[in-house]
């Protein structure tokens, strides 16, 4: 037997998906079958998949040995670097500027050394997060970008603001503003573009058409033309829709690539530039809120930029 207190984390879940981020190695159907059997209960008595649960309910699983995850005594994150430009921080949300070449996640050839692994460490050692008094919760990163590309990105410290947070992504009330160089000067010298996109996952690349494709999402990126010199002009995107690769792939299908961009772009452009990752910087995030936002109320209408994008020194010409 084993009992389990509901944190402040873990309220508000389903009873199912909470189990299922508890327990990995308890297959659903077991699962199924031990509630319908009252071998999990809630608060002493019978429970259904869809309960929600509230904070200082206590789990009650008569369940087998083998299907109890024991929390690591190691922790990953403990191997990720110290290393974090935060921008801004409250007790519920960081804002961080990810530099280029840093992934955001884990991938099959990076595990130690990520953004959330940095994130996860940095809390932990300030004491705002323990994963053994955590049952289904860890700080997580709301947004991501490429791993070349730079600039904010979103990370909850708690299981409400990651909630809203990605209700907020998801309903478009985070508007995401992008500072980029590209070969050539678009015309007009403001404009909504809108096309399709598919993602090939074998090939890691997207395509663009104009027309449906089966597989295919839709995409609208706002560009504005701040200035131009050299060949290369400088642009101010809205990112309206969040699909990967979005940015470089649009514009290098109307003609105009990325500085740097060797996947979109050619290097034939680039040669001699100077520039081996796209010039792209995530550089302004806009809280607009239009529905209720919880205890992250207070960070409507707020707006969060950082100064020291890397590549406006090579555009204008600075030492």
């Amino acid at each position: 037997m084993q009992t389990i207190v509901i944190q402040k984390n873990d309220a508000g879940q389903r009873l199912d998906k909470f189990l299922t981020k508890t327990f990995r190695n308890l297959p659903v159907s077991m699962m199924y079958k031990y509630i319908r059997q009252k071998d999990i209960k809630r608060n002493g008595k019978r429970c259904t998949i869809a309960d929600r649960l509230c904070e200082g309910d206590v789990l009650t699983l008569y369940i087998k040995d083998e299907f109890l995850i024991q929390a690591p005594t190691v922790h990953d994150f403990m191997s990720a670097s110290r290393k974090l430009d935060i921008v801004y921080e409250d007790e519920h949300v960081l804002l961080l500027n990810k530099k280029a070449g840093l992934l955001c996640h884990p991938d099959d050839r990076e595990f130690g050394d990520t953004l959330i692994g940095r994130v996860q460490r940095y809390l932990f050692e300030k004491g705002q997060y323990d994963p053994d008094a955590e049952n289904s919760f860890a700080p997580a990163l709301v947004n991501r970008i490429d791993r070349n590309t730079c600039g904010i990105v979103i990370a909850a410290k708690t299981a409400e603001a990651l909630r809203v947070l990605n209700q907020k992504l998801r309903d478009r009330e985070l508007h995401k503003y992008y500072l980029c160089l590209v070969h050539g000067t678009p015309s007009p010298a403001s404009a909504t573009l809108t096309a399709y996109l598919e993602k090939n996952e074998d090939q890691n690349r997207v395509y663009i058409s104009q027309k449906p494709q089966a597989g295919a999402r839709s995409i609208a990126t706002r560009y504005t033309v701040l200035e131009s010199r050299n060949g290369l002009s400088l642009l101010e995107i809205e990112l309206l829709t969040g699909r990967t690769h979005q940015i470089r792939a649009h514009l290098a299908s109307i003609g105009h690539p990325l500085l740097g961009d060797g996947k979109y772009g050619t290097n034939a452009l680039n040669k001699g530039t100077g520039f081996s990752k796209q010039a792209l910087c995530s550089y302004k995030l806009t809280f607009d809120f239009t529905t209720p936002a919880g205890e992250l109320a207070y960070l409507n209408q707020k707006s969060f930029s950082i100064t020291d994008v890397p590549f406006l020194q090579a555009f204008y010409g600075e030492k």
